[in-house]
């Protein structure tokens, strides 16, 4: 039995016998069993061109932003008690734009009675982390801006032509179909990194779907966009946005 060629990011085990694999962990007997006795698996893949084309800098008071504060949208900062309402955080907002391309739905882990609902934005969010959004400084990879975990609700926001959306932000029927897209536009709550304590310079934008891996899918090397962010400190360019592993 031969482990699966896109079961796994890691280059060093593709192909390679079962018995040849140095530790046999549990994610790897648990990515065997998938692919001996199901169909089919989804495959996430994030746009980065839809990152590239609409990211920008806005500048938010801080009375506006109950409802992302409740959510831990922003960074440590804002939390602070001599913080004011009229005090402004900058953010550095843009969109995301998932396809699911493999050939099964993609499904929150959580059963729905765990589901969580989010009275401010008024629907269920189905997994505790979709997305997660980091910072990093060009140079050196290090992380400059407090990484933002994104929980938002799934839905077929749109489809391939062909395509029936089956999946709508509520407590039934989230998910991810096959041929379906899960959109983001940039100036919804939360879209954004919190970047108020960033100073200008060049950086790296990472967005990673399924981050940690919670639900399977047949390939995992194309769930991380990166974008060259250069911040002047009143706007930003993002450029060079790409798949990476």
């Amino acid at each position: 039995m031969f482990v699966h060629s896109r079961c796994f990011p890691d280059e060093a085990i593709f192909s390679r016998p079962l018995a040849d694999v140095p530790v046999l962990s549990g994610f790897i007997k648990w990515c065997k069993q998938f692919y001996e006795y199901f169909p089919g698996l989804p495959d996430l893949i994030p746009d980065p061109y839809y990152i590239q084309a609409a990211s920008y800098i806005q500048r938010v008071q801080m009375y506006t932003l109950r409802c992302a504060a409740e959510e831990n949208c922003l960074s440590s900062s804002a939390y602070n008690s001599r913080v004011r309402d009229l005090d402004y955080r900058v953010l550095l907002r843009f969109p995301q734009r998932v396809k699911n391309q493999g050939t099964a739905d993609f499904l929150p882990v959580k059963p729905h009675h765990q589901w969580e609902w989010h009275s401010c934005h008024q629907h269920y969010h189905s997994m505790d982390a979709f997305s997660n959004y980091d910072l990093l400084d060009a140079p050196t990879g290090r992380k400059v801006a407090e990484g933002h975990k994104a929980s938002f609700c799934l839905e077929d926001t749109s489809c391939d032509p062909g395509v029936r959306r089956r999946y709508a932000c509520t407590a039934h029927t989230q998910g991810l179909g096959p041929g379906c897209y899960d959109t983001y536009h940039a100036n919804i709550d939360c879209q954004w990194i919190d970047i108020t304590d960033v100073s200008p310079g060049d950086y790296i934008l990472k967005v990673t779907v399924n981050p940690g891996f919670q639900v399977q899918e047949s390939d995992f090397s194309n769930n991380v966009v990166r974008c060259d962010i250069r911040y002047t400190g009143s706007y930003v360019q993002a450029y060079n946005c790409r798949i990476t592993g």
